[in-house]
């Protein structure tokens, strides 16, 4: 039982890491993903790996392949609107319901994560800001009191963590997010479904800029 514990443990762990790599682009899409060369790597057998890995297919990540590896999945357009179409239904509802339920602990957190993306972005640190970008709307989800959204967010955790980081300019993601605290703050509906609205437009340029700038070919302006 302890050795099964363990072993579970061990694989949340390597999940863990591969999620935070791919997110963060350290593992770009379409990558191998080999069972024998990342027990290797990380200096665990191959068994936690292949748990891992199979925790990453399940939350969209990684595409399996036959046998004993996988590929970084590569998130085509079609799937990246999809994405999108799914984060403007559900972000224009919790983000008015956070405004309208917050409570005063809730608005502590959200504030805290707010700083640490404000001090982030400042400090030019890209993947902090990033990862506590998506924070921010997570914590806006937990303040919108629904327990449906609660369960339809984590099930799509992994996924919009990564639409979330396909972004380049900190500064104005976190300002956006400054903007979008106040109101929740001052119960402002109708101000924070304007500042969403906004804020999806954003995302969906950013994504765009970025993607742009990966596929053009190199010495290309």
């Amino acid at each position: 039982m302890a050795a099964e514990e363990g072993r579970e443990a061990e694989s949340v762990r390597i999940a863990r890491q591969i999620r935070d790599d791919i997110i963060n682009g350290t593992r770009p899409q379409g990558s191998k993903l080999v069972e024998r060369d990342l027990a290797n790597e990380l200096g665990v057998s191959r068994v936690p790996v292949r748990d891992a890995l199979k925790a990453l297919v399940a939350e969209g990540l990684v595409t399996p392949r036959p046998r004993t590896w996988a590929v970084v999945r590569e998130f085509t357009k079609s799937d990246i609107a999809d994405l999108q179409e799914v984060r403007f239904a559900l972000e224009t509802v919790t983000f008015k319901l956070a405004a309208q339920r917050r409570t005063r602990a809730g608005l502590q957190q959200l504030r805290a994560v707010l700083d640490a993306e404000l001090d982030a972005a400042a400090s030019g640190d890209a993947v902090t800001a990033r990862r506590i970008a998506a924070e921010f709307h997570e914590c806006a989800t937990e303040l919108a009191g629904n327990h449906v959204f609660d369960e339809l967010e984590l099930t799509l955790r992994s996924r919009m963590r990564w639409l979330l980081g396909q972004h380049d300019d900190l500064a104005k993601v976190a300002e956006e997010h400054r903007l979008l605290y106040e109101a929740i703050e001052r119960r402002d509906v109708a101000g924070v479904e304007a500042l969403v609205l906004r804020h999806l437009e954003t995302g969906r340029a950013q994504q765009e800029a970025r993607a742009h700038k990966v596929d053009r070919p190199a010495g290309q302006s």
